[in-house]
């Protein structure tokens, strides 16, 4: 299904998911009694920009998926290859497993499909003889860093015009968001 900005359309609903009314934004789910109006508004419109970030992120992430003809798992794997390519890490099957937090045997299929594609190739490990690593093929790593990796990087731009100190500020803004969203945070998900 295509998403409503890559249709064109802009729904007033999807555009606004973190308006509500005066009473129950989001006061219905957190005490915000001590904002004022203004404060509220603005908020729901870091969190209405926050998710407008998603949803692009996820139709420029399905595009690429579709243009290479892989899955969303291909697409992670592949991206953390490529990542440890340009540090110059070897990357263990047991490396990319903990990364996708997939069993061994999850992994080893994931690898055989990418590897049959021609997406991966297995090497001896550099510094251990009796493993091997993985790496991606040349045409792959073009490929991706012509297609998404191109879009991604001009993230930058928006980064490179704020001054330093509106940077810091975005930085502790997103680590505290992250903090806030943190599974270690969440009693329901360590029920049985």
């Amino acid at each position: 299904m295509e998403s409503t900005e890559a249709a064109g359309v802009h729904d007033p609903i999807t555009e606004n998911m973190y308006t509500g009314s005066q009473s129950s934004f989001p006061g219905d789910l957190v005490d915000s009694s001590d904002l004022s109006a203004a404060d509220r508004e603005q908020i729901a419109a870091v969190m209405n920009a926050l998710a407008r970030l998603r949803e692009a992120e996820r139709a420029l992430a399905e595009a690429s998926r579709r243009f290479m003809k892989l899955s969303e798992q291909d697409m992670r794997a592949l991206h953390y290859l490529i990542a440890a390519k340009r540090q110059n890490a070897a990357v263990t099957p047991k490396m990319l497993s903990a990364h996708m937090s997939m069993s061994a045997a999850s992994v080893t299929k994931l690898i055989n499909r990418l590897e049959r594609d021609g997406h991966v190739i297995r090497k001896l490990h550099p510094s251990d003889r009796r493993a091997y690593a993985l790496e991606v093929t040349a045409e792959t790593t073009r490929s991706a860093r012509e297609t998404v990796g191109r879009t991604q990087a001009r993230r930058i731009h928006a980064a490179a015009d704020l001054t330093s100190r509106e940077r810091d500020a975005v930085i502790r803004f997103l680590n505290g968001m992250t903090e806030e969203l943190s599974l270690d945070n969440v009693d329901w998900t360590k029920q049985p």
